[in-house]
């Protein structure tokens, strides 16, 4: 063994006993959408925000966190998002209604001195005008709690006042809830001398009364007890609430109040509720899809390079232990995008041991006297650029996918780059360290057929006997792929895009109903209720949704009423709302982040390459995007995030596909400078089609098993990529090189 080699198992030892020690020791952190929850998103409706910056969105992120806190929300997360919004999770939060209401509440509690009743004031009308531009409710008009007018004096207290509160209820006099509310040493004193004035005036006179409001609303108006001596006022720093509360309004004003008043309205512009059953299915499934499509993969690497696909299935499970517990390290959130990212890069992983080995055999056969050691060497050493220039592409959408995507797509983002960098450590060091020590061993040297290298593969050597050239055709196959973009894009005319509520705005809510339910009498029941517009799809196995545009809470629960009449009942497992000025900044996030997806890919590739491979390559990737969405035009399927996460790993992979090849262009037109460039992009593809082949299977039984066992997220995700590793698989052959063939034939002339 040598001093290389001693050193690269020292790591890995070192890096999968410390995976061990993570991935006990720290639990990965479930997102929303797979342990259930509520999401909203809160953004200022005042400019003040942008005025005062970020300190201004700070306090209100502490004022909502003591209101949070108060709710008895476990594990709750707030975290500002820019300078004008705010997003709170809320795990285990079903009925997001009551959460959103007590979170958008302004809670401005004040403490007014009556003035006297709108009738005795002969200034009424005036009054009323200046509601509007007094500060502090000076001469403000406002119905008390049975709805007679009342004229208020300047605010004598506001909720900065207030020490804390309490929901009580009354057992003695039956006067049911009411709220305790105690003033810090500043605000008791101001409360005595509020209350001794109004003391002054006679038992029945509204000036006797103290009127206190929240968010512009008398809550109570109770006169002062005859008990109460003039200018003496009610003493001891505190005060009770009565009004007509039940147990939930009197503690959700204590909260509002002992919370603190928002700096600023807030308006809720995004809100996602997914039912803890959605989640714990999508994990089933997503483990399921795991284990079958890892066991399905491991068997056909064994297939097809015996040992060495065995030691390689032994590093795809270091790969896992490694990629889940820096997921942990770095408290990563694990989404349902993320989940199915995971399950996923275990496929893709697959694709640098492919090429090691793929280049192991041809070291092997071009050798007069070969061995496993030196074959595996040479094919580590020629492997190390193709594998580095398409990670590298990989990695630059994941990129893309955190820092220009939002919600739970990030959390895809994340998972895809930390599989990208686990998988060539389970490659480059897992991989090589197993496999040097099996060629070290006599057996090997002896019979060295059953290290599965030690030839050239089914695939090659029928490639071998035929010898095709491809690119003979190169106009031919231009013309085909022109065909089918033209079939895939007439989706897009004929049949248009079904984009999701992330990116138009509006509501979509999942059920889960007793019996199916039929979509059309759905749609006549809804359109009956006042929900003409209302697109009614089934959903899942026996389900139903419901997307509309701008629907409010009442409305909602009006449709899930109709719903469960329908269906024998009704639970609900998703529900999503996006405002129209959040869908419109996604929308141009998703186009944004597809058009910088397609230009880095461009300038990465010119510089490692030259701007013709560049050039042909995008092409290839505009392609493969106009397929995918095509199909999903014809399919009516939805355009959303989770389509967006999988439409830039279709670009990932696609690029990743291309460079191989290119790669392998690069070193044959290096290697002799007077072969033709059509002559070498044929030998390439011939050489490279076995690794195509071996890498598409990998990910193909991945996706084919999330497909059939996943919900219908996971398996429109699973068919996005599957659409696009096809159509990927094609581009590369039939559209990238002929291209760059044809382009270096121009740049030649």
């Amino acid at each position: 063994m040598t001093r290389a080699t001693r050193v690269r198992a020292v790591l890995a030892l070192a890096v999968i006993a410390l995976s061990v020690i993570v991935a006990v020791a720290v639990p990965v952190r479930l997102g929303l959408d797979l342990r259930g929850g509520t999401q909203i998103v809160l953004e200022a409706r005042d400019s003040a925000t942008v005025e005062a910056g970020a300190d201004t969105t700070d306090h209100t992120l502490e004022v909502l966190r003591n209101r949070v806190d108060a709710l008895g929300v476990a594990e709750p997360n707030l975290t500002r998002s820019g300078e004008k919004r705010i997003i709170v999770e809320l795990p285990g939060v079903e009925d997001p209604r009551e959460a959103a209401g007590v979170l958008g509440r302004t809670a401005q509690l004040t403490f007014h001195p009556v003035l006297g009743t709108a009738e005795e004031n002969q200034k009424q009308k005036q009054n009323q005008q200046q509601n509007q531009q007094q500060e502090r409710g000076g001469g403000r008009v406002l119905p008390d709690e049975t709805g007679r007018p009342l004229r208020l004096g300047p605010a004598a207290l506001t909720g900065a006042d207030v020490a804390e509160a309490e929901a009580l209820f009354d057992t003695r006099q039956a006067r049911g809830w009411f709220v305790t509310v105690g003033f810090d040493g500043g605000g008791g004193t101001e409360w005595a001398g509020l209350t001794g004035a109004a003391a002054c005036a006679p038992p029945g006179d509204p000036a006797r009364r103290v009127a206190i409001v929240l968010d512009g609303k008398v809550i109570s108006s109770p006169q002062v007890d005859p008990g109460v001596g003039c200018r003496t006022g009610i003493t001891g720093g505190s005060t009770q609430i009565t009004g007509d509360f039940d147990r939930d309004a009197a503690r959700e004003l204590a909260l509002l109040v002992n919370g603190g008043a928002l700096p600023v309205p807030l308006e809720t512009v995004e809100q996602r509720t997914v039912g803890p059953t959605l989640g714990a299915e999508a994990v089933s499934a997503s483990a399921r899809a795991a284990v079958i499509g890892a066991a399905l993969t491991s068997l056909f690497i064994v297939a097809v390079y015996r040992l060495l696909g065995l030691l390689a299935t032994v590093a795809l499970a270091c790969y896992a232990l490694v990629s889940y517990a820096a997921l942990a390290a770095l408290g990563a959130t694990l989404t349902l995008p993320g989940l199915a990212g995971f399950v996923l890069a275990v496929g893709m992983a697959v694709d640098a041991n492919v090429l090691v080995f793929e280049r192991a055999r041809e070291e092997y056969a071009a050798r007069r006297r070969p061995t496993v050691r030196s074959a595996l060497a040479g094919g580590f050493r020629k492997a190390a650029s193709a594998i580095a220039d398409s990670n590298v592409t990989t990695l630059i959408a994941a990129g893309l996918l955190f820092f220009l995507a939002s919600g739970p797509v990030r959390g895809f983002g994340v998972t895809l780059a930390v599989g990208v960098l686990a998988s060539m450590f389970s490659a480059l060091v897992v991989t090589r360290v197993l496999a040097e020590y099996a060629a070290n061993r006599r057996a090997l040297r002896v019979r060295p057929g059953r290290s599965g290298i030690a030839g050239h593969g089914r695939v090659r050597a029928r490639l071998a006997r035929r010898n095709p050239r491809p690119m003979r055709h190169s106009r031919r196959w231009l013309a085909v792929s022109g065909v089918v973009l033209v079939l895939a894009g007439s989706g897009i005319a004929v049949r248009g895009l079904d984009f999701g509520v992330e990116f138009t705005g509006g509501r979509l809510i999942e059920y889960a109903t007793a019996r199916p339910v039929d979509a059309d009498r759905a749609r006549e029941t809804l359109a009956d209720a006042g929900l003409p517009r209302a697109v009614v799809n089934a959903a899942g196995d026996g389900g139903l949704s419901v997307r509309t545009e701008k629907l409010s809470d009442d409305r909602a629960a009006d449709v899930t009423a109709a719903v469960a009449e329908l269906g024998g009942g009704a639970e609900k497992v998703r529900d999503e709302m996006i405002g129209p000025s959040i869908g419109e900044e996604l929308r141009t996030g998703a186009l944004v982040a597809l058009g910088v997806a397609l230009a880095a890919q461009l300038v990465y590739l010119a510089v490692r390459f030259r701007w013709t491979y560049a050039g042909s390559a995008v092409a290839a990737l505009v392609h493969d995007a106009v397929i995918l969405v095509g199909v999903f035009a014809w399919l009516g399927k939805p355009i959303d995030g989770v389509f967006l996460a999988a439409l830039l790993t279709v670009i990932g992979y696609s690029v990743n596909d291309t460079v191989v090849l290119y790669d392998r262009v690069r070193e044959l037109v290096a290697g002799d400078r007077g072969t033709p460039f059509r002559a070498a992009a044929d030998t390439a593809i011939v050489q490279t089609v076995p690794r195509t082949v071996h890498t598409g299977m990998g990910a193909v039984f991945i996706l084919a098993t999330l497909a059939v066992l996943g919900g219908g997220a996971l398996r429109d995700f699973a068919l996005a990529l599957l659409v696009g590793i096809a159509a990927g698989t094609y581009s590369t052959v039939f559209t990238a090189a002929p291209l760059a063939v044809e382009l270096d034939a121009l740049r030649k002339r």
